[in-house]
């Protein structure tokens, strides 16, 4: 028996093995089906820990007169981010997406300041930087588009490029005015500033949020038909001089009637 014992274990082994790689691959397969069931689009793929974000992430840098906000992918307080470190710069991180808004609407993220800018203000040119920033870009139909903003934007796509897009929303964390307020970008009436959050009150931590995008786009933009086709986060002093910090992690889509699933990612 003991002989046979013998003969059978390195077998057992090889048989062991193999079975928890087979029940790891099903893991990763249910654990794929289930977010393909579950409507979640993740598009913050941070993986190599002190390097740049992979592509088909980006920086877009719409001044040139300005140094980039400089973008690495870190682990910070246990959480794979990228960590933003602007200083008197300005730069979006920005990537191309496909989402179908009908079924996944709702944008998630976290994200962390240090501190707010304190000389920011965001009604005029002079203070129009934040802390931390969420861009979200969309292209338009012709027939939403009227002469006078079809001038606008050929003009603005001359002096800052073809990233300059049709219509946009930006969440940021303001330094003075309180969630939930929303008014034209102090260069162009095409980009729309969303607050989120305020001050000083949860600097130094993550915090999640969540974002209806279709519905804010439809509220703010009245337009049929629009289509998201880019995700951005920024950090900027470009204009205040100053200095900021802030991380974004886990940013995903998800529908409606869904959690967030930041307990996945």
């Amino acid at each position: 028996m003991q002989i046979i014992r013998n003969k059978i274990r390195p077998k057992s082994g090889g048989i062991i093995r193999r079975y928890a790689g087979f029940t790891a691959g099903l893991l990763i397969m249910f654990s794929c089906l289930a977010y393909a069931q579950q409507n979640i689009l993740i598009i913050s793929d941070f993986e190599k820990i002190d390097h740049f974000p992979s592509q088909p992430w980006e920086i877009i840098q719409l001044n040139e007169k300005f140094p980039p906000t400089k973008y690495q992918v870190i682990d910070w307080d246990g959480v794979t981010a990228v960590k933003a470190v602007a200083e008197g710069s300005m730069a979006l991180l920005a990537r191309p997406v496909e989402v179908n808004l009908d079924k996944t609407p709702v944008l998630c993220w976290r994200w962390r300041v240090g501190h707010v800018i304190d000389s920011a203000d965001l009604l005029s040119k002079a203070g129009d930087d934040y802390a931390a920033r969420v861009y979200v870009s969309f292209k338009l139909p012709s027939k939403a588009i009227g002469f006078g903003t079809r001038i606008k934007l050929g003009l603005a796509r001359k002096l800052y490029g073809d990233h300059v897009p049709d219509a946009a929303i930006n969440y940021v964390w303001d330094n003075t005015h309180p969630a939930g307020t929303q008014v034209p970008n102090a260069y162009t009436d095409r980009t729309q500033m969303l607050v989120v959050r305020s001050g000083n009150d949860d600097a130094g931590r993550w915090v999640e949020e969540r974002r209806d995008v279709q519905a804010d786009f439809n509220e703010i933009f009245a337009v049929q038909g629009g289509s998201l086709i880019q995700v951005a986060i920024a950090s900027d002093t470009d204009n205040t001089g100053g200095s900021a910090r802030a991380g974004f992690a886990d940013l995903h889509f998800v529908s409606r009637d869904q959690s967030c699933e930041f307990s996945l990612l």
